[in-house]
C-alpha cells in the first residue's frame, strides 16, 4: 500500500562542517515540487546545493543541482521508495562546510537528512479516487448527497437542469457500493455517465 504524508516535516543534520536542512512534504505534481525547490533557492540564497526527489507517479524525478551525479537526488529518492511513499518531495538545502565528503558520503548524508525528516512526518495511507458523474432526480439530491457525504466522496461539480448532475470521487475501494446505494436511494432512477 502507498502512502502519502499529513504536514511537512523538517530536520538538520551536521557531517564535517557541512549543514544538511531536510523537508519531506506532501505535494500534487511537479510543478507544485518545482514551485518549493524555488521558493528554497530564494529563501536559501548562500545555500551550495538545493537537492530534490519526487515521488509522484510518472512524474517522479532526482535532482543533484550540482552535487556529483547520482548522490543526492538519487539517494534521496530512494528513501523515498523504500517507504513505500507517493505524492511526497524530498528537498535538502546543503551549506558546504569546507570538508569534502567524498561520493559514500555525500550518499549517507541525504539519505540520512531525508530519514530523520521522516521520523517526524506522519503517513497516511494513499486512496486511489475514482471519478464518477450521476444524473438524478431533483427529489433525490438530499439523500444522494447524504450518501456521497457518507462515503468520503469529494463533490467536484453540480448542474441544475432538467435533472440534477452531480461529479464527484470517491476512493476505488468504495465506489461499486457508493453506486449501489446512490442506485437504492433513488429507487434506479440515477444514470451513469
Amino acid at each position: 500500500m502507498a502512502f502519502t504524508l499529513a504536514a511537512a516535516a523538517h530536520a538538520e543534520l551536521l557531517v564535517r562542517k557541512s549543514r544538511f536542512i531536510a523537508c519531506v512534504q506532501p505535494v500534487a505534481d511537479r510543478a507544485a515540487a518545482q514551485a518549493v525547490v524555488a521558493r528554497l533557492r530564494a529563501g536559501h540564497p548562500a545555500a551550495t546545493h538545493v537537492c530534490w526527489a519526487l515521488m509522484a507517479g510518472g512524474q517522479s524525478a532526482a535532482v543533484d543541482d550540482g552535487e556529483p551525479a547520482g548522490t543526492a537526488g538519487r539517494p534521496m529518492l530512494e528513501v523515498l521508495r523504500h517507504r513505500e511513499l507517493e505524492g511526497v518531495l524530498a528537498t535538502v538545502v546543503r551549506y558546504f562546510g569546507g570538508v569534502k565528503l567524498g561520493a559514500g558520503g555525500l550518499v549517507r548524508a541525504y539519505a540520512e537528512s531525508v530519514t530523520q525528516a521522516l521520523k517526524d512526518a506522519q503517513p497516511v495511507p494513499l486512496r486511489r479516487m475514482r471519478p464518477l458523474r450521476c444524473t438524478l432526480p431533483y427529489a433525490a439530491e438530499g439523500a444522494v448527497r447524504r450518501e456521497l457525504a457518507a462515503a468520503g466522496a469529494q463533490i467536484e461539480d453540480v448542474a441544475h437542469g432538467s435533472l440534477v448532475e452531480i461529479g464527484f470521487a470517491v476512493a476505488e475501494d468504495d465506489a461499486d457500493a457508493l453506486v449501489a446505494r446512490i442506485g437504492d436511494v433513488t429507487q434506479g432512477r440515477a444514470g451513469w455517465r
